[in-house]
């Protein structure tokens, strides 16, 4: 029999109300032990936020995984991926009732499956996460609209062979088409794995990031933004760096 569902991990803010609300998902076979390196990242950049990290429901010991069925049949994932994504958006919801906060001060960041799960939910739910933060992700579909309230944040391993860095391109290519504000970071050399870069990268992303959906509100214009940044194994090169291509 698979274990009972162990309670998130949380970490609340340094002190007072949360501002922001980040849910940080593992990936499939793992626990949130796996994520401690990017929820660290998390909370020295943001310290007023309130951090949970669920344990896939489904699995036993610190196997954890967010779909039903271990190793489905491509047809059969898709939708045990999109049942997945709609249980952790009722979850995602009820904590922002609980806590007072709204989508707009969410955030959903995902590794390997729980990538794959958070785009679902916010592809689903409009308005769940202001942002969407998507590592290494084998995409189970792709989403027939974009999420006009969410920002996707696409990070890869340009080495990644468990999800090819295609899919990766194919999926932010798809969501730029739709009129959709995405964003997709390449870690050269790095394959499989929430890398050291990976999580700068990241960071960079939510701190200095300026939504589309602001800029036209701000500039009454739409910005069309698809930026690619190649990275090596130490540090990217990016709007931070200078050495970033913008497409």
């Amino acid at each position: 029999m698979p274990d009972s569902r162990p309670e998130s991990l949380i970490i609340e803010p340094s002190a007072g109300a949360p501002a922001q609300l980040f849910v940080v998902l593992h990936g499939e076979s793992a626990a949130p032990d796996q994520v401690l390196g990017l929820v660290a990242a998390i909370r020295q950049a943001f310290p007023q936020a309130l951090i949970v990290q669920p344990y896939g429901p489904f699995g036993a010991g610190n196997q954890r995984r967010w779909i039903a069925l271990a190793n489905p049949e491509p047809e059969a994932y898709v939708g045990l991926v999109t049942e997945a994504g709609a249980a952790l958006a009722s979850e995602v919801r009820a904590l922002q009732r609980s806590r007072g906060l709204n989508g707009e001060q969410t955030a959903l960041v995902g590794f390997s499956e729980g990538a794959a799960v958070a785009l679902e939910a916010v592809c689903s739910d409009a308005g769940l996460a202001g942002r969407a933060l998507l590592f290494s992700t084998r995409f189970a579909t792709l989403p027939a609209s974009a999420p006009m309230l969410t920002t996707l944040h696409l990070l890869h391993g340009a080495a990644d062979r468990v999800a090819p860095l295609d899919q990766a391109r194919q999926v932010h290519g798809h969501l730029a088409g739709l009129g959709g504000d995405a964003t997709l970071d390449m870690a050269s050399g790095v394959g499989h794995a929430l890398h050291e870069a990976l999580i700068h990268q990241a960071i960079v992303r939510l701190q200095g990031y300026l939504p589309q959906r602001t800029w036209e509100a701000v500039m009454g214009a739409p910005d069309i933004r698809v930026d690619e940044y190649d990275a090596d194994d130490d540090a990217f090169d990016g709007p931070d760096g200078g050495g970033g291509t913008r497409h």
